[in-house]
């Protein structure tokens, strides 16, 4: 069986030893979880949506998986300075991502985003960020805790779990949910960790956390890139 083709967009690297130069990535577990759910993943240039048809580009493709990365730059959700721990912002990332969340879902097409990703989502969407929770006490860096997953949810349906472990790295949060969005999951300090858009008329989740980081061990966390692929072998 042909496998479905899952769109996602690089993220910029400044040095990367082996290439010499400047290069465009993804992280090896995201990759090999979409393969092990039967994907193929297919890395995609962040090319500027001023110059080009990021709708005709991600047409081509039977589900796109929005991945983790830097911060998004503040001005994108109305913020008039930029905290101190802001890092790795990029503008044409930043253009390209909230483009591609806006793109993706409405052409229906099945959305799997992930930390960053979920943030993406919200900004596309009017939401707002917390530039930074409070420090290294109070962030979600280096740290694997229970999220507490909402029923009847589609995270709910794809993990298999209302409560499951999850791998975090992540110093921003959701402040003002975008319109339409739900929350699905948060953790005990009232993180959003998972957000949905009822009404879609295409399977979208996201996650806060990185499930790529024990998904070959953990399967609530597979299962996240197993329906990712599933309702894209269904579109197909």
């Amino acid at each position: 069986m042909t496998r479905p083709l899952i769109a996602v967009p690089a993220r910029f690297s400044a040095t990367t030893s082996a290439l010499r130069y400047a290069a465009e990535v993804n992280a090896r577990a995201l990759v090999e979880a979409v393969w092990r759910a039967g994907g193929e993943p297919a890395t995609i240039h962040p090319a500027d949506p001023a110059t080009t048809d990021v709708a005709a580009r991600l047409a081509r493709f039977d589900g796109v998986l929005l991945p983790g990365g830097g911060d998004l730059a503040p001005h994108r959700y109305g913020a008039t300075d930029t905290h101190d721990s802001v890092y790795d912002v990029d503008d044409l990332q930043d253009a390209f991502d909230i483009d591609a969340a806006r793109r993706t879902l409405g052409l229906g097409l099945p959305l799997l985003a992930i930390c960053r990703g979920l943030q993406v989502v919200n900004v596309a969407f009017g939401g707002t960020l917390e530039q930074d929770m409070g420090g290294p006490e109070c962030e979600h860096r280096h740290l694997v805790h229970p999220v507490t997953v909402r029923r009847g949810t589609l995270l709910e349906q794809a993990t298999g779990a209302e409560k499951t472990e999850a791998s975090c790295y992540h110093h921003q949060r959701v402040d003002r949910l975008g319109a339409g969005l739900t929350v699905t999951a948060r953790a005990a300090d009232g993180t959003v960790e998972g957000i949905e858009l009822p009404g879609t008329h295409g399977w979208f989740t996201a996650v806060q956390w990185h499930p790529e980081d024990t998904a070959h061990e953990d399967p609530a966390q597979q299962g996240l890139f197993d329906a990712l692929v599933r309702a894209a072998r269904d579109r197909h």
